[in-house]
């Protein structure tokens, strides 16, 4: 795809190619944002604010910590925490240090812990104590040596945080008993670092800067390599696209983003903590965006400009009774990532906000950022929009072969923010990395004559009825619109007759929702051979911690 016929869709401004070389790593980039807005709020965090200069202090004698123990450029450090202050603190730190960022999910399983020390080979580990159980039983099997223990109020000064400390521990009991002796507290450590000099590292843009090992909805867990270079490409990239909105900020107001989605998560590790950091924005930390009665109370205080979310997190928050308590008069732009973003939740987020969910899409292994729909459209679009400044995409058949437009095919993307490849994995590598540099993301998509992209699903979740292709995301769209639905999925079951039949879960927002109705809304809007076998409702559909939606999951207990 040469000619890039969708440049002619980018808003006024937008530049079609963007200098990614700007920055020779992150740590230029993050020291730059030290200087530049030293006086600024870096971090909001529990009513308490975090300057970008407290945090290139403490992070500057955290990175001296790490040092001292002997560690070597290269080697990898996990970070398994929510969002803390400690978290973008250990980030800076590690990469100042010339180490590697491990983001590690805080809800993994020692099973699945164990996996990702061992596979990443860790020498280090900075980790929230409600999880040091979970630590404890796996890390034997590992090569960490060094564990760095934090608390949900280190960083909230003495009074507030010991408070804190005392509520976490012992009156909600959220710190199960554990055993790692050796372990050094965070707040010992920064104080440690503080009595030494940081030796600079070299840092180069082909470093490797994170390994962020891939959800694990498509088998094993992998990690995907990134540059030093990628993540600053996504970086800029990202900040290059929301920029026609963003300039509207009034030059007084600091651009305030939310940071709701988990850090460990590359969406927000990228497109919140990172371009916050290169704007010289104030990040509001949520530690938990489930508990929205919580998320709200926190958003009331602020004037926020930016919120990157997902379907679920928007599609809660916009029916919550406590919605109106948050001014959102001043957000410039909601992008949707991580699972497609239903028309029903857009349209509703829009009427409540008057800012409309621009969907962005990318995966792990594209630091992540690799289309997003304009920020000045004022309408849902249902696609995933036009590929970033930089970025090419094209539709392959499974041949390889480029299909015209139109046509459905596997999306590949090339860009600066594409992976190096999966860490000691080259067939792994191999299978996904075109001969001409593009990477093959698993999900198959149209492109239309704007170049504008829309998925039609992963390769994995097609259901196949009777030879017919049934899309799920097509199905979940359509039905999430009947009134009395709050949310839905659908997967492929075993079916004698038809090879496989379509199974829809529902989750009610009205509890008078009958089968009935459901079956009768789905036969109006729906061809035959799409329309529900089986139809099952639950109080809740599981999903990863980030809110994507696990099919998986709904698939094993058919």
């Amino acid at each position: 795809m040469t000619d890039r016929v969708w440049l002619k869709s980018y808003p006024p401004g937008v530049p079609a190619d963007l200098d990614t070389s700007q920055y020779p790593s992150l740590v230029a980039l993050i020291e730059e944002s030290f200087k530049k807005y030293a006086g600024q709020t870096a971090y909001s965090f529990m009513g308490r604010d975090v300057t970008y200069a407290q945090t290139d202090s403490l992070s500057q004698a955290f990175a001296v910590y790490l040092q001292s123990l002997g560690l070597t450029k290269g080697d990898r450090v996990a970070i398994m925490m929510p969002n803390v202050p400690q978290y973008p603190v250990a980030v800076a730190a590690i990469l100042r240090a010339g180490f590697v960022v491990v983001n590690v999910n805080p809800l993994y399983t020692p099973r699945e812990l164990e996996h990702q020390l061992k596979d990443s080979g860790c020498k280090a580990i900075v980790i929230i104590e409600n999880f040091a159980a979970t630590l404890e039983k796996c890390i034997a099997n590992t090569q960490v040596k060094h564990v760095v223990l934090c608390a949900m109020g280190d960083q909230l000064g003495l009074i507030k945080g010991a408070l804190v400390n005392y509520v976490v521990r012992q009156v909600k009991k959220m710190v199960p008993a554990y055993k790692l002796p050796g372990a050094v507290r965070f707040n010992e450590a920064v104080a440690r670092g503080t009595r030494g000099a940081l030796k600079m590292a070299n840092i180069k843009p082909d470093d490797v800067a994170v390994l962020q090992y891939t959800g694990g909805t498509t088998g094993v867990s992998k990690g995907a390599v990134l540059l030093h270079r990628n993540v600053i490409a996504n970086v800029l990239q990202s900040e290059a696209w929301n920029q026609p909105v963003m300039k509207q900020v009034p030059a007084n107001e600091q651009p305030t983003s939310v940071c709701a989605l988990p850090l460990y998560h590359i969406f927000a590790f990228t497109v919140g903590m990172m371009l916050s950091m290169r704007t010289g924005g104030k990040l509001i930390l949520i530690p938990n965006p489930r508990d929205l009665p919580a998320v709200l109370k926190e958003l009331s205080k602020h004037v926020i400009h930016s919120f990157p979310a997902v379907n679920t997190l928007f599609n809660g928050l916009a029916n919550h009774p406590d919605f109106n308590t948050v001014d959102w008069s001043h957000l410039k732009v909601s992008v949707g990532g991580g699972t497609a973003v239903q028309s029903a939740v857009a349209k509703l987020w829009f009427e409540k906000t008057g800012c409309p969910i621009c969907e962005g899409y990318g995966l792990s292994e594209t630091s992540p950022s690799a289309s997003c729909n304009p920020v000045t459209a004022k309408e849902y679009t249902g696609t995933i929009g036009v590929p970033l400044p930089s970025t090419y995409m094209k539709l392959l058949d499974d041949d390889g072969q480029e299909v015209a437009i139109g046509q459905s095919g596997e999306i590949a993307i090339k860009g600066p923010q594409v992976m190096a490849g999966y860490w000691q994995r080259p067939d792994e590598t191999a299978k996904v990395m075109t001969t001409d540099g593009f990477f093959k993301s698993g999900d198959i998509g149209v492109m239309d004559e704007r170049g504008f992209f829309k998925i039609v699903d992963r390769k994995k979740d097609m259901i196949l009825v009777s030879g017919f292709n049934v899309f799920p995301t097509e199905l979940e769209d359509v039905v999430a619109q009947m009134d009395g639905v709050m949310e839905c999925a659908c997967v492929g079951v075993a079916d004698e007759k038809t090879g496989e039949a379509v199974k829809l879960v529902i989750v009610k927002k009205n509890p008078d929702l009958t089968e009935a109705q459901i079956r009768a809304y789905c036969k109006e809007n729906l061809t035959g051979y799409k329309q529900p076998k089986i139809i099952e409702f639950r109080s809740e559909l599981p999903k990863t911690p980030v809110g994507k939606i696990l099919r998986r999951e709904l698939r094993d207990k058919s």
